[in-house]
């Protein structure tokens, strides 16, 4: 039989990260390519004692349906949370937990995008969400993205162009995948264009409580007094990945409907999982757990940039993230890095292609991305050796 695929999905490609995890049930290969979190991030002891009590004394309400909106108690401890730690919230803000921080980006699309409006993405992104734009209709349109932020002057360019673009997605803190932050000046203005234009700004930030240098900047949310920013993040970095919770806040009108098309998709997020959130947040010290976390990150870091700066070709370039998950590597004279990244996985070693970034899909690109949560130390010395080895066979030096 024939299969007709809709429309949607149809040109849809996987995402490039999931098939590379296909190739790493193979032991001996070294994986530079996830984005996950740490397992030494996890609270597993104190997560077991929580839900061993939460299945004795509150079964009945961890194994219901619960409302679309969230668990209340939980919603209430992030709203605190985002006031306390990032200034967040305002008189026509609310708040509702979603199935990942995945989702609260899907779901925004859902709200604001009708088949063939644009959202103006920094370039490059995250393939979770150009793959959720693509899916619901919307094109992914790329500004490029220098070391303060998002290119302003091509942003206000594009804006003036693209009549139909909704929103503009962001990562402004610790991006995914080149690790960089941008600056607030550069958010300020990204701001202010939104503004001038019309659009809203949807600010993801799932990595802004991973830093572990430099000082903090503010999000684009607590600065705006505007209602035309929508802040999503999870606490998949910071606590579990797999209890997939994620959260997101904005305006009311748009919230509202954000919860509607949330109803058809999984009726509300996993309650046992909410509830195990909330407790952890309330009744243990999330901030010292999450205190250890920077300082795995920051180790792990630490030892990959300093192999990448005795052994990688200067002609080589990288980002040095302060915080998050990733950092970025450009080859020199605009070289697609097709060859060297399947040079690498021939020697064992996977990274994630740059062109599973960019917001044009048939787009080369000159860069690869790097994740230092997951791998060992022992592989990163190793894995960082057979990458530079491979850049000086390729680049004569």
């Amino acid at each position: 039989m024939e299969y007709k695929i809709s429309n949607k999905l149809a040109s849809l490609k996987p995402s490039a990260i999931r098939e590379i995890f296909k190739s790493l049930t193979d032991p001996t290969i070294i994986s530079f390519a996830a984005g996950n979190p740490s397992p030494l991030s996890f609270p597993s002891e104190e997560l077991a004692e929580i839900s061993a009590d939460i299945f004795k004394n509150q079964a009945n309400v961890a194994l219901q349906y619960g409302i679309t909106e969230g668990y209340a108690p939980l919603r209430t401890a992030v709203e605190a949370r985002m006031k306390e730690k990032f200034g967040i919230g305002r008189d026509f803000d609310t708040t509702i937990i979603t199935t990942g921080g995945q989702q609260g980006i899907e779901l925004t699309t859902k709200a604001l995008c009708n088949e063939g409006d644009v959202v103006i993405c920094e370039n490059p992104s995250f393939i979770g969400a150009l793959n959720s734009f693509r899916a619901l209709g919307a094109t992914p349109v790329g500004v490029p993205l220098n070391d303060d932020g998002i290119d302003v002057e091509i942003l206000e360019k594009t804006l003036a162009e693209t009549p139909n673009a909704k929103f503009i997605y962001v990562i402004p803190t610790f991006h995914n995948p080149m690790g960089i932050t941008s600056t607030l000046e550069n958010r300020k203005k990204v701001y202010e264009l939104a503004k001038k234009y019309g659009v809203l700004i949807l600010e993801d930030n799932p990595y802004g409580e991973l830093r572990f240098a430099g000082e903090n900047v503010p999000t684009y949310k607590s600065f705006d007094e505007d209602g035309i920013v929508i802040y999503c993040s999870s606490f998949s970095k910071i606590l579990s990945a797999g209890m997939r919770i994620g959260y997101v806040c904005g305006p009311q009108d748009v919230i509202s409907k954000m919860v509607v098309a949330k109803q058809v998709e999984d009726v509300h997020t996993n309650n046992f999982f909410q509830m195990l959130c909330h407790r952890y947040m309330t009744e243990r010290d999330i901030d010292g757990h999450i205190e250890k976390i920077r300082g795995i990150y920051r180790a792990k870091a630490e030892l990959m940039l300093s192999e990448l700066d005795k052994h990688m070709p200067k002609c080589v370039k990288y980002t040095r993230p302060e915080g998050g998950l990733f950092l970025w590597c450009t080859l020199p004279n605009g070289t697609d890095s097709s060859e060297f990244i399947k040079k690498a996985l021939a020697q064992k070693v996977a990274v994630v292609p740059g062109t599973a970034f960019n917001c044009d899909t048939e787009a080369p690109s000159d860069s690869f991305r790097l994740n230092y949560s997951m791998p060992s130390d022992e592989d990163i010395v190793r894995g960082i050796s057979i990458l530079s080895d491979i850049a000086r066979e390729m680049f004569g030096e």
